[in-house]
């Protein structure tokens, strides 16, 4: 197993797969921290290989492991959360760039271009990046409601403000008069 974090493509062998088990120290992990702006990161793994594909193609497979704290969105209290998520990639030798200005990139999208390296550790952290909760909440953590008004009048709700609102109680004041 390598522990090394760039992989020269010269050098790998095209017959054999090249596993790779990325397990980074504290200095490692508290400098990802700090990139991802976490409020922690434990247990961070990266294991897996690369092999070829095709003549000139690579292909990563592997599995990415790592406990993160983030602040909730609501009461910024610390929330862990575990991520285990299998990371795939390929590599193209012969990448080109779309043409067309407004060209979109499917969202599963795992290709990239092939450079002189592969860097494993470059892709465990975007991989992580990814995996990360968009929004994380505290369990039991909910958004409170805040009314602001002249004195003297009723604040609006989200109900009130609902396109449908007002035809709801027209039908309830019709069928009084009937």
């Amino acid at each position: 197993m390598s522990d090394v974090t760039s992989l020269r493509v010269v050098d790998l062998p095209q017959n054999a797969p090249t596993a790779f088990n990325l397990r980074p120290d504290a200095e490692v992990l508290n400098d990802i921290k700090n990139e991802l702006e976490l409020l922690g990161l434990r247990k961070l793994s990266f294991t897996g290989e690369l092999h070829s594909q095709g003549k000139r193609d690579w292909a990563l497979t592997g599995k990415l492991g790592a406990t993160v704290i983030q602040p909730c969105v609501v009461t910024l209290e610390p929330v862990t959360t575990r991520i285990d998520i299998p990371v795939s990639r390929v590599f193209v030798a012969e990448w080109s760039n779309p043409d067309e200005p407004e060209y979109e990139i499917p969202e599963d999208d795992e290709t990239e271009p092939l450079g002189a390296e592969i860097d494993p550790h470059q892709v465990m952290i975007e991989a992580l990046s990814l995996a990360l909760p968009q929004y994380p909440r505290k369990d039991g953590a909910e958004l409170g409601s805040t009314g602001y008004t002249e004195p003297g009048k009723q604040p609006m709700t989200d109900a009130d403000v609902k396109p449908f609102a007002g035809l709801a109680g027209l039908r309830d004041t019709l069928k009084k008069d009937e």
